[in-house]
């Protein structure tokens, strides 16, 4: 699933494990726990199976309860 060329540059993409990845949908994040991704070696550009595109929209749209809720802080700069 891993090793093909970046879209952007000459580089390479590799699995790497992340602890946490944050995922945007519509006005709702979705946090995934220790879920490989591909990064590109070079450039360090980020790619997602369908797989985990899927659980984060699944969560993000309630057709999956999340595991945990955590309160995000929120505020303007000056």
């Amino acid at each position: 699933m891993y090793g093909y060329k970046c879209e952007y540059c000459e580089g390479t993409v590799q699995p790497k494990t992340v602890d946490r990845e944050a995922f945007k949908h519509k006005n709702v994040f979705v946090i995934l726990e220790d879920v490989t991704i591909g990064v590109c070696d070079a450039c360090g550009n980020r790619y997602y199976s369908a797989d985990i595109v899927r659980a984060a929209h699944d969560i993000a749209t309630g057709t999956k309860a999340p595991e945990k809720v955590e309160k995000v802080l929120v505020g303007h700069a000056a």
